[in-house]
C-alpha cells in the first residue's frame, strides 16, 4: 500500500495543510483591529495603513497561480516548506519593523511565502487523498480557513490590546518551527504537470494592478486630472490590456482567456470582485471607526464584528445546500442586494454616538447575504470549466478575490480621504459613512453583474452538454 494512503498518513498531511492554512488566512485578517495601534506606534497615515494590508493581498494575489506551478514543478511538499520558511522569516521582519516602510516591505515577503503555502496546501491534500475521500477532507480543511478568517479581527485585537501588535507576527514563528519538519517528515513528496511559468503574464498583471490601485491611493492628494494620476492610470490600462492579450494568444497563459467565454464564468468572477472588494474595503475601515470613532479598544472592536463575520457559519451551509436547488443567480443576485442593503444602513446611521446595538442588524444582513453569494458564485465559476481545468480555474477565482479586496481597500480609502480624516471622532465618521456608501455601490455593482448568470435550466443544460 503506498504510504500516502494509509489512514495516519493522511491525517498528518490533513492536520499540517489546515494548520499552515489557517496561519495565512489569520493573518490576511489579524492586522484590521490592530491598524489603529500601529498608525500610534509608527506615526503612520491611513494610506500607509492602506498599504501594509494591500501589500500583503497584492504579492498573495498575483503570485498564487506561480505558486502552483512551482510546486508542481520542483515538488509540493519542497516548495509548500519553502513557503512556510519565508512566511515565518517575513514574520519575525514585520515583528521587527521599526518603521510603516519597513512593515509594508515585510508584509509583502509574507504575501510571497502565503502564494506558496495557499495553493501547495490544497495541492498536498488532492495527492494525499483519493477522489471518494477528497471532498471530505477539502471541507474540513476549508472550514479551518474560515474560522481563521472569522477569528482574525478578534485574536488580533486581543493581542494588540492584551500584549503589542508585533505579537500578531511573533505568533507564527513557533508555530511554523513546529509545522516544517512534520511536514518534511510526515507528508509524502509529489509532482504535477511541469506547466511552463508565465512569466510574461505576471508581470504584467503585477504591473497592471500596482498601477490603478497607485493612483486611487493617490488621487485625491495629487489631484484626479494630475499628470501623476493620468500617467499611472494610462499605464495600468495599457498593462491590463496587454496582460488581456496574452492571455488571449499565449502559448501557456497565467489565465486562459478562454475562460471568459463561459457567461457563469465571466459573470461570477464580475460578481466576486465587486463584493470582495466591498468586503475588504469594509473590513478595512470597520474595525478602525468602532476604536476612532467610538472609542473601544481593540478587542472589543473584534467582539464587535462577529454579528457579521461569524453569519458565515450559519448561512454559508445553507447557501451551499440551495444552490443545486435554487441555481447560483437567485442566490447570488439577492445575497448581494442583502449585503448593499446592509452597508448602506450602517452608511445612513454611522456617527461617534451610534449604540452599537443599532449596528447589529445591518451587520447581519450584509453577512447573511454575502455568506449566501459565496459558495454560490464559486460554484458558477468552477462549475462552468472542464474537470480538468478546475485546478486553473481555481487559482483565477482567488487571485480575482484578492485583487478585488485590494482594490476595494483603495477605492473606499479614496472616498474616505475626499470627505474625512483621523484628527477627531467627528471627522472619521464624516469620511466612514461615504466610504460605506461606495462599499454598498460595489455590492450593487456585483449584484448586478450576477443578472448574467444563467438560469438554473439553462445551466443545467449547458453543463450536461459540456
Amino acid at each position: 500500500m503506498n504510504k500516502s494512503n494509509t489512514k495516519p498518513a493522511k491525517g498528518w498531511v490533513l492536520a499540517l495543510a489546515s494548520v499552515a492554512s489557517f496561519m495565512v488566512s489569520l493573518d490576511s485578517l489579524v492586522v484590521t483591529t490592530a491598524l489603529s495601534t500601529i498608525r500610534g506606534d509608527l506615526g503612520a497615515s491611513i494610506a500607509a495603513l492602506e498599504w501594509t494590508v494591500n501589500a500583503y493581498i497584492l504579492s498573495f494575489a498575483v503570485l498564487l497561480l506561480t505558486g502552483a506551478a512551482l510546486g508542481d514543478r520542483f515538488g509540493r511538499r519542497r516548495m509548500f516548506v519553502v513557503g512556510l520558511g519565508l512566511f515565518i522569516a517575513a514574520s519575525a521582519a514585520c515583528a521587527l519593523a521599526g518603521s510603516v516602510g519597513w512593515l509594508i516591505a515585510a508584509r509583502a515577503a509574507q504575501g510571497v511565502g502565503a502564494a506558496l503555502v495557499m495553493p501547495l496546501a490544497m495541492a498536498l491534500l488532492s495527492a494525499a487523498f483519493p477522489p471518494e475521500e477528497r471532498g471530505k477532507a477539502l471541507g474540513i480543511f476549508s472550514g479551518v480557513t474560515g474560522i481563521a478568517l472569522i477569528a482574525g479581527p478578534v485574536v488580533g485585537g486581543a493581542v494588540a490590546e492584551g500584549l503589542a501588535w508585533q505579537w500578531i507576527f511573533w505568533i507564527n514563528l513557533p508555530i511554523g518551527l513546529v509545522v516544517i519538519p512534520l511536514v518534511l517528515r510526515r507528508c509524502p513528496e509529489s509532482l504535477g504537470p511541469a506547466a511552463r511559468l508565465d512569466i510574461r503574464g505576471l508581470g504584467l498583471v503585477t504591473g497592471s494592478a500596482f498601477a490603478l490601485v497607485w493612483v486611487l491611493m493617490r488621487g485625491n492628494e495629487v489631484g484626479w486630472t494630475s499628470a501623476e494620476v493620468i500617467g499611472v492610470l494610462l499605464m495600468g490600462i495599457v498593462l491590463g490590456i496587454a496582460f488581456v492579450a496574452w492571455g488571449l494568444h499565449g502559448a501557456e497563459p497565467m489565465v486562459p482567456m478562454r475562460f471568459f467565454r463561459a457567461p457563469a464564468f465571466a459573470s461570477g468572477m464580475a460578481a466576486s470582485f465587486l463584493f470582495y472588494a466591498a468586503m475588504y474595503g469594509v473590513l478595512f475601515f470597520l474595525p478602525q471607526f468602532l476604536q476612532m470613532a467610538q472609542g473601544f479598544g481593540p478587542l472589543g472592536a473584534g467582539w464587535r464584528l462577529l454579528p457579521w463575520t461569524a453569519t458565515l457559519f450559519v448561512f454559508a451551509p445553507i447557501g451551499g445546500a440551495l444552490v443545486n436547488r435554487l441555481g447560483e443567480r437567485p442566490l447570488v443576485v439577492v445575497g448581494l442586494l442583502m449585503q448593499a442593503a446592509g452597508f448602506a444602513w450602517i452608511a445612513l446611521v454611522a456617527a461617534p454616538d451610534l449604540a452599537f446595538v443599532d449596528l447589529v442588524a445591518p451587520l447581519v444582513v450584509a453577512g447573511a447575504g454575502v455568506s449566501m453569494a459565496m459558495p454560490a458564485a464559486q460554484n458558477a465559476v468552477l462549475g462552468a470549466v472542464a474537470a480538468s481545468e478546475i485546478g486553473k480555474a481555481s487559482g483565477v477565482f482567488n487571485t480575482s478575490r484578492f485583487l478585488g479586496g485590494m482594490f476595494g481597500i483603495a477605492a473606499l480609502v479614496a472616498v474616505f480621504a475626499a470627505t474625512g480624516n483621523v484628527d477627531s471622532p467627528e471627522a472619521f465618521a464624516a469620511g466612514f459613512a461615504p466610504a460605506m456608501g461606495m462599499s454598498a455601490a460595489l455590492s450593487l455593482a456585483g449584484a448586478i453583474a450576477a443578472l448574467a448568470l444563467p438560469r438554473r435550466r439553462q445551466l443545467v443544460k449547458d453543463r450536461a452538454s459540456a
